[in-house]
């Protein structure tokens, strides 16, 4: 397959794709239209600013769905920041921003408990004081261990290669721990936790093909393996899939753009 050629026909440009990365495919019938679902009698304006390629943006598109938020979504385009993005999140310029009623809410997880305390039904964050606080301690921790971890390893090599790799194993291994005896990061339902390290379910299958490694390794991980699998069968998870092929093709152009980038840093 052709990776460009695949990019280019999504009407996607790869330069400003690398940008938002350090922050799913949003099938086309999903850009810029309500997503199914009931928020009550009076309607509320919900709008989320996305890219394809985000698991940021996904979490909170997961989050929208299980809760029964109809929302917008508006896919940025990849070639120029819109004036909506920029305007919504000054500081960082990434996605996702929420919006509720014009208020704009920015970083994933914070939208995530925006939203959980804004729509009570089926809560997402867990009811315990000391669960709510680990599961908020996990989630940006993982996020730095594995997600950040994983993107190094795709242009990385040598001794930096063999430090990232073993970072991102120990942090898989913390994962297998938390789910000894429990169906879900939650327990025996989804919860934050299974939102908030969804990604590796998906994300993640990519970043070994790309970067020739094993960090999904079902002997090693079996009970993430099987909650892998599990996630990927939940509804508004599966109807958020997309082809292997076109993410593969997009982690290809991010190996080197990043390789090329930090050549030019060593010069």
């Amino acid at each position: 397959m052709n990776c460009a050629k695949t990019l280019k026909s999504c009407g996607e440009n790869f330069s400003l794709g690398v940008q938002y990365l350090s922050k799913p495919w949003m099938s086309r019938k999903q850009e810029n239209h309500k997503a199914m679902g009931e928020i009550g009698e009076n309607e509320e304006e919900v709008k989320l600013v996305g890219a394809w390629f985000s698991p940021y943006v996904h979490r909170v598109t997961w989050v929208l769905k299980l809760k029964g938020i109809q929302y917008e979504y508006v896919e940025e385009k990849i070639n120029s920041k819109s004036s909506l993005l920029l305007d919504c999140n000054p500081v960082h310029k990434k996605v996702p921003v929420l919006l509720h009623h014009g208020k704009p809410i920015a970083e994933s997880l914070f939208i995530i408990e925006y939203i959980d305390e804004t729509w009570k039904q089926n809560p997402i964050l867990p009811t315990d004081p000391y669960d709510r606080a680990m599961a908020r301690y996990w989630a940006p921790y993982i996020d730095q261990m594995i997600l950040e971890g994983s993107k190094r390893a795709l242009y990385v090599e040598g001794e930096q290669l063999k430090k990232e790799i073993k970072k991102v194993s120990e942090a898989m291994e913390v994962l297998e721990g938390m789910l000894k005896g429990k169906k879900y990061f939650g327990g025996e339902r989804l919860g934050f936790l299974d939102i908030a390290f969804g990604w590796i379910a998906i994300w993640l299958e990519a970043i070994d093909q790309v970067a020739g490694v094993r960090f999904l390794d079902s002997h090693k991980y079996p009970l993430i393996h099987k909650w892998k699998n599990k996630f990927r069968e939940i509804d508004v998870v599966k109807d958020s899939l997309f082809p292997m092929e076109k993410l593969v093709c997009f982690f290809k152009k991010y190996s080197q753009y990043s390789k090329l980038k930090l050549s030019e840093a060593t010069k």
